[in-house]
């Protein structure tokens, strides 16, 4: 199913160099739908909504991409930069499941970006006419924030890791990626920016990301298409502060965290297969330190194939979901976390990012992340579970990652 807001006629766009902006995420104007792929100084930000597509069910990534095409070929383009996100781009935001609604592509009516030094501001206009132009209005704090249980409290949390254990021993299947959520609740409205500018200060090594009222900081990449290259960021396996002196050691040498991480790079890799002439696979993890967590991770390369290689969307078709957030098997773990969660993850651990109008872009998966509604943010974390998880370290696991989003939301950029 695709929703269609209605078009504009005579849409033009143009991509012109500019002058260092500044901290990208600072330029966001107010909170109405700010929107951000920011790593470090590079990325892109947006405001402004020139066209939505809202889309739903099994084929939302190949709607996605079709709609995408379409949408770019009517569009009188000027990039003078021509580089990765310059032009005309989408930001993208995917459901966990093809039973949720909520998938969605937006493109901004003016969007600025940085990368490798250079700088850019991409703006849409009704053909020659000025393009939107806002007030600023100031960064708001979140205020006193009360937490609540979320759909699947931590006790149940606990017992469906428990559950999902025993079926593991029992040979049913070898991973499942359980979630829990909680609730975050303020007095007033709750300024998206306030949160992105927390997380992208807390973690500049992470993608810090806001879609339709979607804002948090993964530090895995789903997929990276650049012409006929593919990236993607795998990560399985996670200690944090407290658990050891020597966190990468032990994480390395941890036989279950091995596992976990193994199952998720061969999902992967399998599902990229079919669709490159060559695949670099590492055969040994690297550990990656963050504020909060650490985690084993694997970074896959491939070269896509060169006649007709496949888009971004489509990529994203093919891998979506791994082990990583997924299981394994794909379809049994999948059938496992909606008896065992028993709630709608909506976006969360589902494809994000953005795509530009030649099928180029970066889609991460969205963890460390909540989904914000006036007052109210929901928050996210999961587990990776194996047949030897214990479900009280789970818990902590969750907890440490609920850390991330937590803090920022309480005290931003302080």
């Amino acid at each position: 199913m695709v929703t269609i807001a209605p078009l504009p006629t005579g849409l033009g766009v143009r991509t012109r160099l500019v002058d260092d902006p500044g901290r990208l995420i600072d330029l966001l104007p107010d909170d109405r739908g700010p929107l951000s792929w920011v790593r470090g100084s590079e990325g892109l930000v947006g405001w402004g909504e020139v066209a939505r597509c809202a889309i739903a069910g099994p084929g939302r990534f190949a709607e996605a991409d079709t709609w995408w095409r379409s949408f770019t070929a009517q569009l009188d383009v000027r990039d003078e930069v021509g580089m990765p996100g310059t032009g005309p781009v989408a930001f993208a935001s995917f459901t966990f499941t093809d039973t949720s609604p909520g998938s969605v592509l937006l493109v901004p009516r003016v969007l600025v970006g940085r990368r490798d030094g250079i700088s850019w501001i991409t703006e849409f206009s009704h053909g020659d006419g000025p393009s939107a132009v806002r007030s600023v209005s100031p960064v708001r704090s979140s205020g006193t924030l009360r937490f609540a249980d979320g759909r699947l409290p931590v006790g149940r949390y606990r017992s469906a890791v428990a559950e999902a254990v025993r079926r593991m021993q029992a040979g049913e299947l070898e991973k499942a990626a359980l979630a829990h959520d909680l609730l975050a609740v303020g007095d007033t409205p709750l300024d998206p920016r306030f949160l992105l500018g927390g997380l992208a200060q807390r973690y500049p090594t992470c993608w810090s990301f806001a879609v339709d009222g979607l804002v948090g900081a993964t530090p895995e990449l789903l997929v990276r298409r650049a012409g006929t290259s593919v990236e993607s960021r795998v990560l399985a396996g996670t200690i944090w502060p407290g658990e050891s002196d020597d966190l990468a050691g032990q994480l390395l040498g941890s036989a279950k965290d091995r596992r976990e991480h193994a199952l998720a790079v061969d999902s992967l890799a399998a599902a990229l297969h079919p669709l490159c002439s060559a695949l670099d696979v590492p055969e040994t993890p690297a550990v990656i330190a963050l504020h909060n967590v650490s985690h084993l991770a694997s970074d896959v390369r491939g070269d896509l194939e060169a006649d007709a290689p496949a888009s971004l969307l489509q990529l994203a078709e093919a891998v979506h979901p791994t082990a990583a957030v997924g299981g394994t098997p794909r379809d049994a773990a999948l059938a496992l976390i909606a008896e065992l969660e028993d709630m709608d993850r909506g976006r969360y651990a589902g494809p994000v990012g953005w795509v530009d109008g030649g099928g180029d872009g970066e889609l991460g998966i969205a963890l460390r992340c909540a989904q914000l509604d006036g007052p109210v943010a929901r928050l996210f974390a999961g587990c990776g579970v194996v047949a030897d998880s214990d479900p009280d370290t789970e818990v902590r696991e969750a907890a440490a990652k609920l850390v991330a989003v937590r803090d920022a939301l309480e005290d931003g950029t302080a």
